[in-house]
């Protein structure tokens, strides 16, 4: 199992930046501005400054807390949005510049670095005009980085067991796993999880 160091900030709720040793710069579900728990630096725009250079964006699913920021990140940063087909086709129609949809099961190069698409126990919608519109189904992400290393990051989801083979299939280093316990597992699922 390659090993490397991954340096990762968390900006409140479940929105980070993961960046590699070889420079890789991914923002994981952009919720910034309207984030409480986000710091004070990266708001009002003050996350281009935070950031620099950013590789890649990934959404996990359509909730308002995860995907807020992902199209003005996105034009300011010309990075690519990765998500589900059907996040990418929606923010593609709102003007996101590059998106790079994608499927449950599915890994794609893109950025330097590999991403497979995994799977949640979720709900993914987000509300346009007063009304809930769908946004195809929740997912998490496996990051595999230049050297080998990989990176879990679950999203929002519920416990379930076929975690145990992304483990198996993945050897991740490292996850990133919810513990909510209202809309997503709790800490006692969680550290379950880590268990498997």
């Amino acid at each position: 199992m390659a090993s490397t160091r991954i340096f990762a900030t968390w900006l409140g709720h479940g929105t980070f930046l993961l960046q590699s040793p070889e420079g890789r710069t991914i923002l994981i579900d952009p919720w910034i501005e309207t984030n409480p728990a986000c710091p004070a630096a990266w708001k009002n725009g003050g996350w281009q400054k935070q950031i620099g250079k950013l590789d890649l964006i990934l959404v996990t699913h359509g909730h308002s807390d995860h995907i807020a920021d992902a199209l003005p990140v996105a034009k300011a940063t010309g990075a690519p949005i990765v998500s589900v087909y059907e996040i990418c086709s929606w923010l593609a129609s709102k003007g996101a510049p590059a998106v790079s949809g994608m499927n449950k099961g599915g890994t794609q190069a893109i950025a330097g670095v590999h991403v497979t698409h995994t799977h949640a126990d979720h709900s993914s919608t987000c509300e346009e005009g007063g009304q809930i519109v769908a946004l195809g189904e929740p997912g998490g992400f496996v990051i595999r980085f230049e050297d080998g290393a990989s990176v879990y990051f679950a999203g929002d989801t519920a416990l379930f067991g076929d975690m145990t083979l992304i483990r198996e299939l993945h050897e991740p280093t490292l996850a990133f796993l919810p513990i909510g316990d209202h809309f997503t597992m709790g800490p006692k699922a969680a550290a379950k999880a880590c268990a498997l």
